[in-house]
Order: C-alpha cells, then structure tokens, then sequence
C-alpha cells in the first residue's frame, strides 16, 4: 500500500475548477430575475418594471463579471486580458441575455402603447 504526498498545487486547481463551475450556475441563475421581472410582473408600469430589469441586470452583471474572471484567469497572462475576459463564456451569456432583454422589451413596450390601444377599440361587444 503506497500513500500519496498531498500537493497543495492539485487542490488549489480543484478548488478553481469548482469555483469555475459554481460561478457559473450562479451568473445563470442571476439572469433569470432580469427576464421574468422585465415582462412577467403584471399590472405593473413599463417604466418600473425598467427599473427593477436594470437593477437585476446590475447584479447579475457582477456576478457574470467574477465568473468570468474566474474563467479567463487574467494572472496567467500579461496580455490580452480584457479580450480574454469579454471571451469568457458566462459574461458572453450575459450580453447576449442582455441584449435579448433589451429588444423584447422595447418591442413589448412599443405594442402596448401603440398596438394594444387599437385592438381594444375594436373588440365586437
């Protein structure tokens, strides 16, 4: 029987791949109070559920930030480090999620103060 000597560099790159992977789950689940608290509130005004999306967005936009700090490991390189970061997959989840965000909710807020008033005026009662 042979025991092994413990490498502190293998449980640091351990402990990484599981921050990496926690991170992750997290910046995703993050995004899922901007989406459905900028078109699933009802009866509320667009411009708080705006309020309330960019506030989400903040947050979730920390949390993609760290998580992908944590996948693009910027003190391994000297350059290229911003690039590498905006390459990282969760802070490309983000932006997209984000820009997504932003055209259904413009779209959403155009027919209903331009499209929904005119099909209510001409309901057959």
């Amino acid at each position: 029987m042979r025991v092994q000597a413990y490498n502190a560099g293998e449980g640091l790159r351990m402990l990484l791949e599981i921050a990496r992977t926690l991170s992750f789950f997290v910046s995703m689940l993050a995004l899922y109070p901007v989406v459905a608290g900028a078109f699933f509130v009802p009866g509320s005004y667009w411009q708080d559920r705006l309020i309330l999306a960019a506030a989400r967005m903040g947050l979730a936009g920390c949390m993609a930030l760290v998580s992908g700090i944590l996948f693009a490991r910027p003190w391994l390189y000297d350059d290229g480090a911003g690039r590498r970061l905006m390459a990282a997959l969760p802070v490309r989840i983000y932006l997209w999620t984000v820009l997504g965000v932003a055209i259904l909710f413009l779209l959403s807020w155009y027919l209903e103060e331009f499209y929904v008033p005119y099909l209510w005026k001409s309901l057959p009662y």
